[in-house]
């Protein structure tokens, strides 16, 4: 079972990143047209859909991260001895 860290849970980042993520997506959806003419326009306009990816991933990101910390979910730490590395062997083989 995960451990604790024993500090205070990120609850209002939480909310604050999620109601950014939904206004995010509702902004999309309901300006899809607009964000669509926008860029398409070509020259500079051509940045407008990577850097909208940027701000979702960003805000989404942020929210489950909070979230899965206000639940008590984190990632395990890396074991202390390490198990051998096993290398792929190389074989060659002619097919007759």
């Amino acid at each position: 079972m995960a451990q604790s860290s024993g500090g205070k849970k990120p609850i209002l980042k939480t909310i604050v990143f999620g109601l950014f993520s939904v206004a995010l997506y509702a902004a999309a959806f309901s300006y899809g047209d607009t964000l669509t003419a926008l860029f398409s326009r070509g020259s500079f306009w051509a940045a407008g859909p990577i850097a909208t990816v940027f701000a979702f991933s960003y805000a989404h990101g942020a929210f489950a991260s909070n979230l899965w910390t206000c639940l008590g979910i984190e990632a395990s730490r890396a074991r202390a001895t390490k198990r051998p590395e096993v290398r792929p062997q190389p074989r060659a083989t002619l097919n007759a």
